[in-house]
């Protein structure tokens, strides 16, 4: 292989990681700070393509402009869910473990609900629109070649998963959500007002896979049983970078993507599932914590 074949290889990797990173992102977000491990994070995804799909083919609304539209529908979504599911859920558990554990069987449900709502307004079939598909060309990287939409998708996946570390680092809420992840009984004590970060964390969590549906329709096909394997995908990135750690799905995911791709150019891309649960188990064997969570 060439350096321009190399490039491409990794190019396509992180493009990948960076949708990857973004899904994780709102996960972890949402576990971590409320003990939610959503399993039907991913049909948000799904809905977010959706109607990116759906206003570019009916309205001939560009999919750039559905991207802050897309981020505030899923999040109103959000705040939906998590009013009429999760906040109940939570006043009705005695203990920590019990809602985890009714909050796991509930998102199965939602999986499923979000799924079939979407195969029955849409139907099952396979979807999608060109947008942004000329090739750009770097003639000094050894004449490697890249969609535009993906260079465009690589792009603002890093921006808003940046925008969302820099949040949760270096402002006062981001100082809030971080102390509710490390101490939820100690930020209560200091006056942090979890009734209100809760719902609202949860809305970013899902706005941010609304955003993530968004690029992906720019750029592949979509259907409604799309969100499945992103779900999975953004757990074993969790597992990678650490629950809780931001900075660890960014890399996680981005690194993720790279080997998948090296590995599926190397052997077969069937065996892509394969390469992520070998690395998945690898890690739990070997740092169950995550690779970037100090001990």
């Amino acid at each position: 292989m060439n350096l321009g074949s190399w490039l491409e290889l990794i190019a396509s990797g992180l493009i990948t990681g960076g949708i990857y990173a973004l899904v994780a992102l709102g996960l972890n977000l949402q576990y971590g700070l409320m003990r939610i491990l959503n399993i039907a994070h991913g049909e948000f995804l799904m809905l977010g393509a959706f109607l990116t799909w759906a206003a570019h083919e009916s309205l001939g609304l560009s999919p750039l402009l559905m991207i802050p539209l897309s981020f505030v529908l899923l999040a109103l979504l959000g705040l939906v869910v998590h009013r009429l599911v999760f906040r109940p859920l939570t006043r009705s558990s005695p203990t920590v473990e019990v809602f985890e554990a009714r909050a796991l069987m509930v998102s199965f449900g939602l999986m499923f609900l979000v799924q079939n709502f979407a195969q029955y307004l849409w139907g099952g079939d396979l979807r999608g629109y060109d947008y942004m598909t000329e090739p750009v060309a770097f003639g000094g990287a050894g004449g490697a070649q890249f969609a535009a939409n993906k260079l465009l998708l690589l792009a603002l996946a890093l921006l808003f998963s940046g925008a969302l570390i820099l949040l949760l680092r270096y402002t006062l809420l981001g100082k809030g959500v971080r102390a509710l992840m490390q101490s939820p009984t100690g930020a209560q004590l200091v006056g942090i007002d979890t009734e209100r970060l809760h719902p609202a964390m949860f809305a970013l969590g899902l706005g941010l896979s609304g955003v993530a549906g968004c690029l992906l329709s720019m750029t592949y096909t979509i259907s409604p049983s799309m969100g499945e394997p992103y779900t999975v995908t953004a757990l074993i990135v969790i597992t990678l970078g650490g629950f809780g750690s931001m900075a660890g799905a960014l890399v996680g995911g981005l690194g993720l993507g790279v080997i998948e791709a090296i590995g599926m150019h190397y052997t077969s891309p069937s065996l892509k599932a394969l390469v992520s649960y070998a690395i998945f188990i690898a890690v739990l064997l070997w740092r169950p914590n995550g690779l970037f969570t100090r001990k």
